[in-house]
């Protein structure tokens, strides 16, 4: 069981004197910072704020080793081979648009990808297939939003590369990436997971998944903007080209040749993110101190409780399962006809609570609902059950004004 109390109190935006505290219920687009990822991040530009792996002084060796160190405790957290098949990117997109532009891909092969897929999963699929001719198919889930895995199993006959979201920032549900990546593998398909809105929230073991690839940000799991990773298995990342080269990912080169580093450091290139990516191995240390089952216990409590309410009120539409159980942390609804924009900044004027609202960068699955936008309320460990009273209280309110 998870104490609340005692981890919001490592959480310096909710614990400023003399100001309130905000709901925050927002973390599936950002997570709230603890402050050891703060201090980590300082303590790099305070006290060694130099170079790794390039300058021969003793600044440089500790940044050197504290960026090692990161890339060892993220590779721990998932359960990765080796450190070589961990690379730090700056977010979950540019993990997936580096496979995009480092994949061998030629005309006509297959990507398949699902309908509720964000820009990043759907957007560089579409400009390749606009640049060599690839053929991106979709699979569609089920009415509730589940996975259909029948579906899939029809459409994988001659991919090359599933590329699929494991938990979905629209409406929550964890598609089963298990049986996914086995059906791939069996036809002969590489997969790609987006795991930016499961690493979070559950335990992610890319050796047990046999997974290819990942992707993930550091900014939804307690740690930085602009830090993330994307994980591939060694003797795949060996085969890929580098997408940006430059310093950092060349061993040498002359006027007319070159020669690339191994993994990770080809796909490196130029000066790193240091005080980010410290602050990343430092959100992972925090993360670990849990246990997921607690974490899905917690949040699975607040969204039960606000599913529950929400269903008492006339009009509003849950996004995805009604079950609260497969929608993890995550609970997305809109009213027919109201502006959910609105009634969001309503909510952050009247009572300080944050939520998204928008078409969550799937404005795909929307304009083939035909729904013009939602409000999307995301948990996590630091929410309290008085924050998830605080939003349906607020919530009534601001109803009774529309």
């Amino acid at each position: 069981m998870l104490n609340t109390e005692k981890i919001r109190a490592d959480f310096n935006v909710l614990n400023q004197k003399g100001v309130s505290a905000p709901v925050y219920l927002d973390s599936a687009c950002m997570s709230l910072k603890p402050n050891n990822v703060i201090k980590a991040m300082n303590d790099y530009y305070f006290n060694f704020p130099a170079c790794a792996g390039r300058s021969s002084h003793k600044l440089g060796d500790k940044v050197t080793n504290k960026v090692k160190e990161a890339r060892e405790l993220v590779q721990k957290f998932i359960n990765a081979k080796s450190e070589n098949e961990i690379i730090f990117t700056r977010n979950t997109t540019e993990g997936l648009n580096l496979l995009v532009n480092s994949l061998d891909f030629k005309k006509g092969d297959i990507v398949l990808i699902s309908d509720k897929e964000h820009n990043s999963n759907l957007v560089p699929w579409l400009v390749l297939r606009d640049k060599i001719g690839v053929e991106v198919k979709i699979i569609s889930a089920n009415e509730d939003g589940t996975f259909n895995l029948e579906n899939f199993s029809k459409l994988i006959s001659g991919v090359k590369l599933v590329s699929i979201v494991h938990t979905s920032n629209l409406d929550g549900y964890t598609n089963p990436a298990k049986e996914i990546i086995e059906i791939a593998h069996k036809n002969g398909a590489l997969v790609c997971l987006d795991a930016a809105q499961s690493i979070p929230h559950r335990k992610i073991d890319v050796q047990d998944l046999d997974v290819d690839f990942l992707s993930f940000s550091g900014h939804k799991m307690l740690g930085p903007t602009g830090t993330g990773v994307f994980y591939g298995k060694k003797e795949l990342l060996e085969k890929l080209a580098p997408f940006l080269v430059g310093g950092d990912t060349v061993e040498f080169s002359t006027y007319d040749s070159y020669k690339m580093l191994p993994v990770p450091e080809k796909f490196e290139a130029g000066l790193q993110d240091y005080a980010g990516i410290i602050g990343l191995g430092e959100a992972v240390k925090y993360l670990s101190q849990f246990d997921w089952s607690d974490i899905r216990e917690h949040e699975l409590k607040l969204n039960a409780y606000i599913t529950t309410e929400l269903k008492k009120i006339k009009n509003i539409k849950i996004i995805g399962p009604e079950d609260p159980k497969l929608r993890s942390g995550i609970v997305n609804f809109y009213i027919d006809g109201t502006d959910m924009h609105k009634f969001a900044i309503m909510l952050d004027e009247v009572a300080n609570i944050s939520i998204r609202s928008g078409q969550h960068c799937v404005h795909s699955w929307f304009k083939g609902k035909g729904i013009h936008n939602s409000a999307r309320v995301s948990l996590y460990l630091y929410n309290t059950m008085a924050d998830a009273e605080a939003f349906i209280n607020n919530l009534n309110k601001v109803l009774k004004v529309f």
